[in-house]
């Protein structure tokens, strides 16, 4: 069915089946073709799940075709559908975030990005100024940006907004990014601002190399900013490797990556997905301290492969504050030492609500269940959803894994 025609007969279907079928439809198709047949379709179709997807580029056999380079199609994107849904766009990679501000959307004055997937970026030259845009915000924390010149030659076209919001990763060469950095190159240019929320990572390889900057440094740079500003340094001696997560607080950002042993605390009550990493063990107390700091926490991987120094005491485990997430619906432990497995599947040390999708490695959780028998990770692991298997591991025990896991949908990649 050809989407031109297909209204005649849309209208006449329930919400629920309409909703079917347009989501197996484009949807800037959809937008084009549909947005202001009547009230009821335009309504519809400005729901998030068709509006935070949109894809200006369309790949060919060859080639990559730019879907607004029809005059007619450009105009009725800019002056009818865009306005309407002001919603926050989420763009497959940073291309499209370029052919979006090639300057045919030069009347834009908010813009809302979050990039989840920057591979082949900065293939779109484009240099036209966006004087109208007043407030832009931009996330892309899935991956690193490793050339900054990408996000400074976008900002530089921004010379009248007013609020900036920048959430952004980076693998810089020689030195952080710090306050001098972000004066020099984003703030001196933008005379109008009021308003910068930011968080930003810098990751440093081969860190004995080079002379670094120590946290009190960083902070040094910050001392003309108006806003409050929270920096932290760590450095990584197996790996040779830097880091330095700078960004303005209270924040609002919903993801924070790579926190190591130097978290300096606070309450951060946007943040949904969490990132735990060190070469030094984390103790009950600094877990306990994740989970005050982040109360909404969705997400959590954990990466430590270090024991713990203090798990002798923590056997006494009456003294423990008890570690509740009470928002947690995914757990990744498939990269950590069995210490660490303990401590979230131990119902004494945590509470996890039901519907919990655990990722863990096959033999990491028989060890710790004592082959499925073990008492005190029985009451968690009965609240689990989906167990991802991950590993190699085959599986000897599955009749017992079943019972152990009641409710949950075992998902096995050796099966596949």
């Amino acid at each position: 069915m050809k989407m031109k025609y297909s209204n005649v007969g849309l209208n006449d279907l329930g919400d629920e089946i309409l909703l079917i079928i347009l989501k197996n439809l484009n949807h800037f198709d959809i937008h084009y073709s549909l947005h202001g047949v009547n009230q009821r379709l335009t309504q519809l179709i400005q729901d998030s799940i068709f509006t935070n997807h949109l894809y200006f580029i369309k790949k060919s056999s060859d080639k990559f075709i730019d879907r607004l380079s029809d005059k007619m199609i450009h105009d009725r994107f800019c002056l009818q559908i865009l306005p309407s849904i002001d919603d926050k766009i989420e763009l497959q990679s940073y291309d499209d975030c370029l052919y979006l501000l090639d300057g045919r959307f030069n009347q834009l004055h908010r813009l809302i990005i979050d990039v989840v997937n920057p591979i082949n970026i900065g293939t779109v030259d484009n240099q036209d100024l966006l004087p109208n845009l007043k407030y832009f915000y931009f996330s892309c924390n899935i991956m690193r940006f490793y050339n900054d010149e990408i996000i400074l030659s976008l900002l530089s076209r921004m010379s009248n907004l007013e609020r900036l919001d920048l959430y952004i990763i980076f693998d810089c060469q020689t030195t952080f990014i710090d306050g001098n950095y972000l004066k020099k190159n984003i703030l001196n240019s933008m005379t109008k601002l009021n308003e910068f929320h930011f968080s930003i990572t810098s990751h440093i390889s081969n860190v004995m190399k080079l002379n670094l900057p120590s946290k009190k440094d960083i902070q040094q740079t910050f001392i003309h900013f108006q806003t409050k500003n929270i920096i932290y340094v760590d450095y990584f001696p197996e790996s040779k490797k830097g880091l330095c997560h700078i960004y303005s607080y209270p924040s609002k950002m919903i993801y924070y990556g790579d926190i190591t042993n130097q978290f300096p605390g606070g309450l951060y009550e946007y943040v949904r997905q969490v990132s735990l990493f060190d070469e030094k063990p984390f103790e009950h107390e600094f877990l306990l301290r994740i989970q005050k700091s982040f109360p909404l926490l969705e997400i959590l991987y954990v990466k430590n492969k270090k024991p713990q120094n203090r798990k002798q005491s923590n056997d006494n485990q009456q003294y423990l504050s008890l570690i509740q997430f009470s928002s947690l619906s995914e757990l990744r432990l498939n990269d950590v030492h069995d210490d660490y497995i303990e401590e979230f599947l131990f119902h004494t040390k945590t509470y996890l609500t039901k519907n919990v999708n655990l990722f863990i490695e096959y033999e990491s959780l028989e060890r710790i269940t004592h082959n499925f028998t073990r008492e005190c990770t029985r009451i968690n692991c009965a609240k689990v959803d989906k167990l991802y298997l991950c590993g190699n591991d085959e599986l000897k025990c599955e009749n017992s894994l079943g019972k152990y896991f009641p409710i949950a949908k075992i998902i096995n990649p050796r099966r596949y």
